[in-house]
C-alpha cells in the first residue's frame, strides 16, 4: 500500500487465501479519508491489504485531480500501477474527469468520482469476488486508518458553497454536504476509545460546517447539539484529545472558538487559507469573506488567545497580480505574524473560472522570485515567533523515534505540513505519548527541547 508518494518495493506474491487488494492514495487528507473508508469496508469485507504491486489481485489508486501538477503525479501511478500490477481500479477527484485516464490509460478497469466509495467496493467485488463471508469482528473499531495510531483525519463534510475562481472543488464534489453532528461525534469519540491522542477536523469549510442542514440538532452524551461550527468544536473538547481545527474561514462567528481554546478545550490553532491580502486579487479570486478586516480579526483572537498558533496558504502570481499587490501581500504578512505558511505559485487548473479572467498572466520567473521573496519573509517571522518560545514549558506529542531523539510536535505544529519538536536523550518515550518539555533552542520552523524530570 502506498499514500502521498511513498514508494514500495515488490515483495514475491504467495498463495494467499484471502484475496489482496493493493492500494494507493494520492492528494489531500480528506481524499486520505476517503482511502480509509474504502479499506474498512473491503477489510470488513474479507479483503486483505497489500503491501506491494505484486503481491497485490488488484489494485485501487485514488487519485487528486485539483492542480495540472497532481493530475500528472496521479496519470503516473496509474501508470506504475498497471506496470506492476495489470489490474487497477480508479477512484478520486480525478476520476471525475474519466476521459482524461482513458485517454492515457485506457486499460483500467473501471474509474470512478470521489466519495464513490459503493462503487469502488462493488467494482473490486466485480473483478476480484471475496472467498468467503465478511467478518467485521475483523476490523478494529476505529476502522482502517491510515495514520500513524496516535492521531486521526475527521473528515466533516464533503463539497463546497464557494466558487473560487482558481479552484474546481466544488465540479468535482459537489456543494457542502454536512454530516449529522451525532454521527460526527460519535465518530470521534469511538477515535478516543482506541487511544488517539490527536483528532485533526478537515473539510472544505470547517467554519460552515452545518449550514446545508439547517443546523439540525441530534443528541450526545445526552445533551442537544446543534449541526453548527461552535457545538461541534465544544462537543470534540469533551473527549479529552487533543482537537486540531483545519480549514477554517475567518468568519465573525469563529470568535466563539477562540473562546474553546482560551479555556483549553480545543487547540490554540487555527488553519486558514488566506491564499492572498490584496483586496483587488482576493476579489478576483472570488474568496469567501473577502471583506472582512482580517488583521483587525486576528489581533482580536490573539487578545484573547496569546499562544494562538495560525498557519495559511498563498498563492502567488494569480492572473493579474502586479508588484504593487505583492507588496501589499507582504506587508499584510508582516503585520499579521502568521506562525506557518505555505506559499504556491499560480497555476491554472483545467475548468476553473480564472482561465476566463481578461487579466495579465504573470511570468513564470516572476512567479518563482515572488514565492521567494515571499518564504523569506515567512522564515524570518517563523524564526522570531519560536525564538520567543525558547524557556518555556509546554507539553509535546511524540511522532518518532530517530535514535535518542524524540520528534514531537507542540499544540502548534499538525503532522506533515508543521515543524517539530526534537527531544535529546529521549529514546525511551513512547510513540504516541505526552511529554513535557522546556525548550532550549530554536530556528526557522523547528524547536530543540530537553525532559522536565
Amino acid at each position: 500500500m502506498k499514500h502521498r508518494g511513498q514508494t514500495t518495493r515488490p515483495s514475491p506474491r504467495d498463495k494467499w487465501s484471502v484475496p489482496r487488494v493493493g492500494f494507493v492514495s494520492l492528494g489531500c487528507p480528506k481524499a486520505l479519508v476517503d482511502s480509509e473508508q474504502i479499506l474498512t469496508q473491503l477489510r470488513a469485507e474479507g479483503y486483505d491489504i497489500a503491501p506491494s504491486y505484486e503481491g497485490s489481485d488488484l489494485v485501487v489508486v485514488n487519485t487528486c485531480g485539483f492542480i495540472d501538477a497532481a493530475v500528472q503525479e496521479s496519470l503516473d501511478a496509474i501508470g506504475e500501477a498497471l506496470a506492476e500490477n495489470g489490474k487497477v481500479i480508479v477512484t478520486g477527484c480525478l476520476g471525475a474527469q474519466p476521459q482524461k485516464i482513458l485517454d492515457r490509460h485506457p486499460q483500467v478497469l473501471k474509474i470512478t468520482g470521489p466519495q464513490r466509495y459503493e462503487e469502488v467496493v462493488a467494482s473490486v467485488h466485480e473483478h476480484l469476488p471475496p472467498k468467503h463471508e465478511p467478518f467485521v469482528d475483523l476490523v478494529p473499531a476505529q476502522g482502517v486508518r491510515l495514520t500513524p495510531r496516535h492521531y486521526a483525519y475527521l473528515k466533516i463534510s464533503e463539497g463546497c458553497n464557494h466558487r473560487c475562481s482558481f479552484c474546481i472543488i466544488p465540479s468535482l464534489r459537489g456543494d457542502l454536504v454536512s454530516r449529522p453532528i451525532g454521527e460526527v461525534l460519535r465518530e470521534a469519540e469511538q477515535l478516543a476509545r482506541a487511544g488517539v491522542k490527536e483528532i485533526l477536523v478537515i473539510s472544505q469549510d470547517t467554519s460552515a460546517y452545518g449550514v446545508d442542514l439547517k443546523y439540525a440538532a441530534q443528541t450526545w452524551r445526552d445533551v442537544e447539539r446543534r449541526a453548527r461550527f461552535f457545538d461541534l468544536a465544544q462537543g470534540l473538547g469533551e473527549l479529552g484529545v487533543w482537537i486540531r481545527l483545519h480549514y477554517v474561514y475567518p468568519y465573525p462567528h469563529v470568535d466563539k472558538v477562540i473562546e474553546l481554546m482560551s479555556d483549553g478545550r480545543v487547540l490554540p490553532y487555527l488553519d486558514i487559507p488566506f491564499q492572498h491580502a490584496s483586496a483587488r486579487i482576493v476579489k478576483l479570486m472570488k474568496r469567501p469573506a473577502a471583506s472582512a478586516n482580517t488583521l483587525e480579526r486576528i489581533a482580536a483572537w490573539r487578545r484573547v488567545v496569546p499562544d494562538l498558533t495560525i498557519r495559511s496558504t498563498f498563492i502567488v502570481g494569480f492572473p493579474g497580480e502586479t508588484e504593487q499587490d505583492f507588496q501589499e501581500l507582504l506587508d499584510w504578512l508582516r503585520e499579521a505574524q502568521l506562525d506557518r505558511v505555505g506559499c504556491f505559485e499560480y497555476s491554472p487548473v483545467e475548468g476553473a473560472a480564472a482561465n476566463d479572467l481578461r487579466q495579465t498572466a504573470v511570468a513564470p520567473e516572476v512567479k518563482a522570485e515572488r514565492r521567494a521573496r515571499f518564504m523569506e519573509l515567512s522564515a524570518d517571522i517563523s524564526a522570531a515567533r519560536l525564538a520567543g518560545k525558547v524557556g518555556r514549558t509546554m507539553q509535546v506529542l511524540v511522532d518518532r523515534l530517530e535514535g535518542d531523539i524524540a520528534v514531537a510536535r507542540s499544540s502548534g505544529d499538525a503532522p506533515e505540513i508543521d515543524g517539530t519538536v526534537r527531544i535529546r536523550g529521549a529514546s525511551h518515550l513512547a510513540v504516541g505519548s505526552f511529554a513535557k518539555v522546556t525548550i532550549t533552542a530554536a530556528g526557522a520552523y523547528d524547536l530543540e527541547a530537553r525532559l522536565v524530570r
